[in-house]
């Protein structure tokens, strides 16, 4: 089509108007394809971020648990502090909270939280202040998990939290533990500073994907739910700013009775499945059996890739939570790096094979598979069962978190896009609840089960579990 001509478009203000904004959005076209990817990866790197320190400091006290207790006392206990503020977090949140999340103000009260737990934590050798401060710092990563897989879902598509924290913090622990409780875990405090920094600087605002991103997350299911931007004034919109919505702001908020109506079919379709795998099974073995499951230190001689990695007794509890939570990431990106997420009917499946993976494991470490001077049958045995245990756990966790956030909208309440965001945030923390809940259950069991796999060792001569 020929072009109008300059003389043309002088008497003729206004089409040379219109031309000029055509072709600035031609250009724009041409070059949102790479901002598209910038967004993209400012996304899934403050998401990655979010997700790597807050539940660092988690790992960080599980790997240290026996240098934060003296030998006589089980190691569930510190599971058991580090866990049940957690669940006291994702239990009262999603059920009190009324109305909008504010992002800001929780994020920032997470980091000063956790900056305080640990270094409580790192100044104090009593047991009972060591206590207290894991009990803060899991207060506040159990509301920041919470706030971060509600976050998420405001962004279309939405994002998914960094899975690589177990990985790292484990590692962390590992490199750190030479410098003893007190440098170590001091140095730990300062991570929490990361969160709201990332929040502030890095997370691009949802309202950045309002062109460059599909006009629904559930299209697949043919529920469509459109994005527009709300206002940007927190008086208006509390913290939670560049949340996107079709319709005016109105003051809604989830009733109790409508909690109850959303939570109830998400009971025995992931939420029990997840309960299963973290509390009767994952969590007893790292917690109740990895304390016990201890060999003499493997000599030079003849094993000696083994006697580079174990110096000491105490070097094989932090090795197996190294393990795990290096097979656990590895699950856990599963979906991300491609790999086809469990079909509906197999979500049990993870939970079962952990099962007998706690009675395998149950069994080495009262009774041995092999002979007492095999230690390095015994070491490979049980770090192949741990990798898998890892699998299956993290396996379990990314397709429940996945499945919940596929779900399409209530068609009767589709059409009201702030209704149906917060009834999509409150799934998403309800779904946190069964996690943390196994947890606590396992931690529980944990220091029983310690005591009585000591017991049956000793019995029959093997009294490495009362040196630690």
């Amino acid at each position: 089509m020929q072009q109008p001509s300059e003389e043309y478009l002088e008497m003729h203000p206004r089409l040379s108007t219109h031309n000029s904004e055509e072709s600035n959005l031609i250009d724009d076209m041409d070059s949102r394809p790479e901002d598209d990817s910038k967004l993209l990866r400012k996304l899934g790197f403050s998401f990655f971020l979010f997700g790597l320190v807050n539940n660092v400091l988690y790992v960080i006290i599980l790997s240290a648990a026996l240098d934060l207790v003296p030998p006589s006392t089980p190691k569930g206990i510190i599971a058991f502090c580090n866990i049940a503020p957690a669940l006291a977090a994702k239990v009262g949140w999603p059920y009190i909270l009324k109305g909008r999340i504010r992002y800001a103000k929780r994020l920032t009260g997470c980091c000063v939280l956790s900056s305080i737990g640990m270094l409580i934590v790192a100044s104090f050798d009593s047991l009972y202040a060591r206590l207290l401060g894991i009990s803060l710092a899991s207060f506040s990563s159990g509301l920041g998990e919470l706030t971060f897989l509600q976050l998420s879902t405001t962004y279309a598509p939405p994002s998914v939290l960094g899975t690589v924290s177990g990985l790292v913090g484990a590692f962390l622990w590992w490199e750190l533990r030479g410098f003893g409780v007190r440098v170590g875990v001091g140095l730990s405090s300062v991570l929490p500073i990361i969160i709201p920094a990332t929040y502030f600087f890095l997370l691009p605002s949802s309202s950045a994907f309002l062109y460059s991103m599909p006009q629904s997350s559930y299209d697949e299911q043919g529920s469509a739910l459109p994005y527009t931007p709300l206002p940007a004034n927190e008086e208006e919109i509390g913290e939670e700013e560049g949340i996107l919505r079709a319709v005016p702001r109105k003051n809604f908020s989830l009733s109790f009775n409508d909690k109850l109506r959303l939570v109830k079919p998400l009971l025995m379709r992931y939420m029990l499945p997840l309960c299963k795998s973290l509390s009767d099974f994952e969590y007893t073995i790292n917690q109740g059996v990895a304390p016990t499951l201890l060999y003499p230190v493997p000599s030079p001689e003849k094993y000696w890739l083994l006697s580079k990695i174990i110096k000491s007794v105490r070097d094989y509890y932090p090795l197996w939570q190294l393990v795990y939570q290096t097979t656990v990431f590895l699950s856990r990106s599963s979906i991300s790096i491609g790999i086809p997420p469990l079909p509906q009917n197999l979500l049990p499946l993870p939970s079962v094979l952990q099962g007998l993976i706690l009675l395998l494991l149950a069994f080495e470490s009262s009774v041995g598979f092999y002979a007492e001077d095999a230690e390095g049958l015994s070491i490979l045995t049980v770090f192949f069962l741990i990798s898998l245990e890892g699998i299956c756990g993290g396996l379990a966790y990314v397709n429940a978190f996945y499945r919940v956030n596929q779900e399409r909208p209530d068609p009767s309440t589709a059409h009201d896009m702030e209704r149906a965001k917060q009834e999509k945030e409150f799934k998403i923390g309800s779904i946190g609840f069964a996690d943390s809940s196994g947890i606590l259950f396992a931690s529980l069991l944990a220091v029983p089960t310690e005591l009585a796999l000591c017991k049956a060792q000793t019995r029959r001569g093997k009294m490495l579990c009362k040196g630690l």
